[in-house]
């Protein structure tokens, strides 16, 4: 709990602001100058903001740093000083029964804002009547996504659009949607937290916006390496994943937008930990991560889901879901020496495979988890896709496919037969 506050120039009756900027700082020196500053500067103006800092039991003057700030803006601010709760779900927490505006937006200490990213959203998501706004991230000495900030649409479909792999606590929320649904971060998740929250607003909020045409929020790589994302050990990614996994399926039934969905839990968070990297591992890690991830594959993956991927993170799953360690090794090991397969033809249909390791081979995972069916990179860097077939198409490969037989079969001495 918070042992001491400071409130800056709240009125006794103010007026409801717009937004509620949320700042958890942890150690968040010297970024947190231009963090702040980037708050004090937005065009929507200080009459219609509010910040509430929580400072997370930081050593290195981060605290004393809000409050000075606090002294001198015109935005009302509060700062909260509080022992470490040990990630930023707490922090967030504590801002979020504080707010009192229309929107919160939770901007993490070590990045900053936009001029006119606020009163952007705001105007987005006034105008379009959404729960949750989108605004354009950029990268500072770090990456960050970049398929979803193509255009800017006003209401943006879940299952059709790529804004399901932008799931960090960076935009702009509906208080209103929180409060009626008692939204809050799982403070028992250590990683990943913020992405349980985003995806549920998604799920049950009144429409998701984005603003693709102005850079709202800069996303900034530390240079001394203590960006909490990069922080934990993998356990903490199953347990994100997990979580993930199970919200998804609680509002989603079965189906083709279930499977949708699942892409970004497994391709994200569950497949990085079935990587190259693995193969520095001791064979305890192994065992433990493919343990770890066997009722993840049991509960969740399906033929809908797995069609939806290319064929190296296909395979490298199903290793996982059929328990074989031993296959998902060579094929890491594929990988690792920047080996690229070929496509060729397989199956009466003569659709498309890569050659990664196992293709084909008695013992190993069907052909059917080799087939390229969305476009993939190949030898010689081309790009394959799959190849749609008409029905006379089939009935012309079935044919000539026939004839080659019945030509071997006649070709073959009686007593060879």
């Amino acid at each position: 709990m918070p042992d001491a506050t400071r409130t800056n120039n709240m009125p006794d009756e103010p007026g409801v602001p717009d937004v509620s900027v949320i700042i958890g700082a942890y150690e968040a020196m010297p970024y947190l100058i231009q963090c702040l500053e980037s708050v004090d500067a937005q065009t929507i103006g200080a009459e219609r903001l509010e910040i509430i800092a929580v400072d997370d039991g930081s050593t290195d003057g981060t605290g004393a740093y809000l409050e000075e700030f606090a002294a001198r803006t015109a935005i009302p601010t509060q700062v909260i000083r509080q022992a470490n709760s040990g990630g930023p779900s707490g922090p967030r927490n504590v801002g979020l029964k504080l707010a009192r505006g229309r929107y919160v937006f939770f901007l993490d200490a070590d990045d900053y804002l936009g001029e006119e990213a606020l009163e952007r959203m705001v105007a987005m998501g006034d105008r379009a009547g959404t729960d949750v706004v989108l605004g354009k991230i950029v990268g500072v000495n770090r990456g960050a996504p970049k398929s979803m900030w193509k255009e800017t649409v006003e209401r943006a479909d879940l299952y059709t659009s790529n804004i399901k792999f932008t799931l960090s606590a960076q935009k702009l929320f509906r208080r209103d949607l929180l409060l009626r649904l008692g939204m809050s971060f799982d403070e028992t998740l250590k990683t990943g937290e913020d992405a349980l929250f985003t995806m549920e607003a998604y799920l049950r909020g009144d429409g998701v916006s984005v603003v693709a045409d102005y850079p709202c929020y800069y996303l900034v790589g530390r240079d001394d390496g203590k960006h909490a994302t990069k922080s934990g050990t993998y356990v903490l990614r199953f347990d994100s994943a997990r979580a993930l996994t199970k919200l998804i399926a609680t509002h989603v039934p079965p189906g083709p937008e279930r499977d949708v969905l699942m892409v970004r839990p497994f391709v994200v968070t569950l497949l990085p930990q079935f990587g190259p990297s693995m193969l520095r591992q001791s064979e305890e890690v192994r065992r433990r991560k493919m343990e770890l991830g066997a009722p993840l594959m049991r509960d969740y993956w399906t033929p809908g889901l797995a069609r939806r991927l290319k064929v190296q993170e296909r395979l490298r799953l199903a290793c996982v879901a059929e328990g074989r360690l031993d296959l998902l090794l060579d094929i890491l090991q594929f990988m690792k020496d920047k080996k690229e397969p070929e496509a060729v033809r397989k199956g009466v249909r003569g659709h498309y495979h890569l050659t990664y390791p196992h293709l084909g081979e008695p013992g190993g995972l069907p052909d059917s988890a080799y087939e390229v069916v969305v476009p993939e990179r190949v030898k010689g860097g081309k790009t394959q896709r799959p190849e749609p077939q008409s029905p006379a198409m089939f009935m012309r490969r079935l044919k000539r496919k026939a004839r080659r037989v019945a030509r071997t079969v006649l070709s073959t001495p009686r007593r060879a037969r």
